[in-house]
């Protein structure tokens, strides 16, 4: 059997352009978003729930008003009608500088150090950085790209479509336990402790404890650095957490379980404080699609299990109860006495309720 399957995924590309061009971007993205709202205010004074009839109501006119090629209308038209399918009940507005849709009529690159596209004015090449990772995929673009302004920098995510993997075949699970103190636990013993981390986050936090209580313009700004550096930090982690464990998972021929953990902010008001704050400042989402689309690339297949009591059960008798886990990393069964780290008990647990929903079957295998 021959598998032939594509994901898409995104590469972010730096545009260099220079004093003026960095202005007639800043102005492309602006007259474009003034035309998405005047495209939307009419989608909505209209009730228009299609982009065809949206496009005879607004088409030239906003192509002349706003001095926009055809296809730049398109793609506005296209802009607004996206946002009303998320959210009908109220008219949506856009920021000036928010995302701008190109696509291949619009759009071209020109090998690996200039690409050509529209702005208000007419075609103009650009100057771009790229990395190794980025170098190595964009042979693969297609589609659109979408134009955005960061931080006073414009880039350009465009779409990649990666080929994946035939998938593995399985004959056991790799129990995943998202954690706070250990960022990762897993089945087979291993831990991704926090502890760096936590104190990397700790240093940004004073850091921007002091920035912000002078003020000054200098501050702000070195305050905006800080939260790029820590943002990237934070990303890196999840990265190398996320290929490991996919790594290990194929390598073992085992599914990769994890925990369904929607809502857990919400589920988190029960914890104190201090465990709140490092919930809510830990891109745990982030670490989970990682984990998705590497494991989709890799044909390693990905599970979710209900994540009730997972961190009370006894991963060897079962026994459930509020007081097996004594403290945040220790977890001690009142019914058998099983001692281990708490994190690892969970992910232990997790694998061996993957075998309820789906079952495998292996000689060789051993739930414990």
């Amino acid at each position: 059997m021959i598998y032939i399957i594509n994901m898409k995924t995104a590469v972010k590309i730096k545009l260099l352009p220079t004093k003026e061009q960095h202005k007639l971007l800043k102005d492309t993205l602006r007259v474009f978003n003034e035309a998405c709202n005047d495209i939307a205010k009419v989608a909505r004074a209209n009730g228009t729930t299609s982009k065809f009839d949206l496009q005879k109501l607004v088409y030239h006119r906003v192509k002349s008003q706003y001095s926009l090629t055809a296809q730049a209308v398109i793609r506005a038209i296209a802009k607004v009608m996206e946002a009303y399918k998320r959210d009908r009940t109220k008219l949506c507005k856009f920021k000036p500088y928010s995302a701008m849709v190109y696509d291949q009529r619009i759009l071209r690159f020109k090998g690996l150090d200039t690409v050509n596209f529209w702005v208000l004015g007419g075609r103009q090449d650009f100057a771009i950085i790229l990395g190794g990772y980025q170098k190595a995929r964009m042979d693969r673009v297609k589609g659109q790209a979408d134009l955005i302004y960061v931080n006073k920098e414009f880039y350009l995510v465009a779409v990649v479509e990666s080929p994946t993997k035939p998938p593995i075949e399985t004959d056991d699970f790799l129990g995943v336990d998202l954690g706070i103190y250990n960022l990762a636990a897993d089945s087979s013993g291993e831990r991704f402790s926090g502890k760096k981390v936590e104190a990397v986050r700790r240093s940004y936090q004073r850091r921007r404890s002091s920035l912000q209580k002078r003020g000054t313009k200098s501050a702000k700004r070195r305050l905006k650095n800080i939260s790029g550096k820590e943002r990237r930090f934070k990303k890196d982690v999840n990265h190398r957490i996320s290929k490991k464990i996919v790594e290990k998972a194929k390598g073992t021929s085992s599914a990769i379980v994890l925990e369904d953990l929607k809502g857990i902010k919400e589920r988190s008001k029960r914890l104190g404080k201090f465990l709140r704050s490092l919930i809510g400042v830990w891109a745990f989402d982030e670490l989970r699609r990682f984990i998705e689309y590497k494991a989709e690339l890799e044909g390693v297949e990905v599970i979710t299990i209900d994540p009730r009591d997972t961190s009370r059960e006894c991963s060897v008798c079962g026994h459930t109860s509020k007081e097996n886990r004594k403290t945040q990393n220790l977890f001690k069964c009142v019914s058998c006495g099983h001692v281990e780290n708490a994190d690892l008990n969970a992910a232990r647990v997790i694998r061996k309720r993957a075998f309820v929903n789906k079952p495998i079957v292996a000689s060789n295998l051993t739930v414990a």
